[in-house]
């Protein structure tokens, strides 16, 4: 399948269709749609439009719960412990990660850990919230278990990404990884497109290397095995041990502290998910003067961008380097969506609501495609 290029108004009016037709107050989908399209406008493809229809899913099967708001259980100065209710990710997330920034302006360092949520879209984004105010963000998630643990031949970790940014000039440090080699919705777009997926990227039920897409995904969802790899493959010879170390930290970080659901449970339940996430806003001026230490970063990752090339290599990127220059080309010339993903939204009844199946969504719905 092909792509075709959207502009952000059109994309960014349709999704907002789409949240209200689903009974969230515009405020609500204003956020919902911004954690998306800002996964689009940086270039990562499967954490973008293409997750609305596992949101449409999981309200239709009553996993996701729209109206409800997420409750702070246990609260510090510099601490909190966040029950989602099974709300939007997006929304439990952005309360969570507002209260983490909140804490470290006032104190120095504000973490927070969530159960009960849902999917939050892409883990950069809320990192990226604490850099917007001048403070250095973390953030992470646990997810149904698509990771097999080194040595295994079952996935029981997500693929537990992990997200850290600080302001830096001209561009901010922006690092946002899933632990897993590759996550849930890489191979989602491989599957639509047809294609083997890479070498190292999948283990099939029996615990051998796979590349058929579909295999994998009927796997993870049906729980008969095999699924991704850890960063570092599935072997201890490249690191797998490191990739597997690294998914635990998430576990640490959502699940542990908030006493929520494991990766290995995540999503096994008929009225909700169970994920959890953690976050975590620090105050560089508790360290000294704020603006030093961005200008100090800032010369460091300049080092970066002019240490030698290898041989052949035309650039050297810092991390969230690409992701602003992709955000600049896409605003301009347009967003490319999947013909897939477009197919996808149109075989869900034009996410047009509860109602006699003609709102605002459906409008939208003959605006993109027209």
């Amino acid at each position: 399948m092909g792509y075709v290029k959207w502009s952000f108004d059109t994309l960014d009016r349709f999704c907002g269709d789409v949240f209200s037709a689903f009974g969230f107050s515009e405020e609500d989908g204003n956020i919902i749609k911004d954690v998306l399209l800002t996964a689009d406008l940086f270039g990562i493809e499967s954490h973008g439009m293409q997750r609305m229809v596992r949101y449409h899913k999981g309200i239709e099967k009553g996993t996701i719960h729209p109206q409800e708001k997420p409750e702070v259980v246990f609260d510090t100065p510099i601490s909190a412990v966040i029950d989602g209710h099974n709300g939007m990710g997006q929304l439990v997330s952005h309360f969570a990660m507002t209260k983490a920034i909140e804490k470290a302006k006032q104190s120095g360092v504000g973490i927070v850990s969530v159960r009960n949520s849902n999917h939050y879209g892409i883990a950069g984004y809320y990192a990226k919230m604490a850099v917007d105010e001048g403070l250095m963000g973390f953030s992470c998630t646990n997810s149904e278990a698509i990771m097999v643990p080194t040595f295994a031949r079952k996935a029981m970790l997500g693929s537990n990404p992990i997200a850290i940014a600080m302001p830096a000039d001209p561009y901010p440090f922006w690092f946002d990884s899933s632990t897993s080699v590759v996550t849930r919705g890489k191979l989602e777009i491989y599957n639509k497109r047809g294609e083997a997926l890479p070498e190292g990227w999948a283990l099939d039920e029996n615990g051998n290397p796979c590349s058929e897409a579909p295999r994998v995904l009927k796997n993870i969802v049906e729980k008969n095995g095999g699924g991704i790899m850890p960063l570092g493959g599935n072997t201890e010879k490249l690191g797998s041990h490191k990739g597997y170390g690294y998914g635990m930290v998430c576990e640490l970080f959502s699940s542990i502290l908030s006493q929520g659901v494991f990766s290995s449970s995540c999503c096994t339940f008929d009225d909700k998910t169970g994920i959890c996430h953690g976050f975590m806003a620090i105050n560089p001026a508790y360290f000294g003067d704020p603006d030093a230490i961005r200008a100090h970063l800032s010369e460091f990752m300049e080092e970066l961008r002019n240490a030698p090339k290898a041989e052949g290599a035309e650039r050297i990127y810092t991390h969230g380097e690409k992701e602003v220059l992709a955000e600049k080309e896409r605003r301009e010339n347009g967003i490319p969506v999947n013909d897939g993903t477009m197919v996808e939204i149109g075989l869900f009844g034009g996410f047009c609501g509860r109602d006699s199946g003609i709102g605002p969504a459906q409008r939208a719905k003959t605006t993109i495609w027209n």
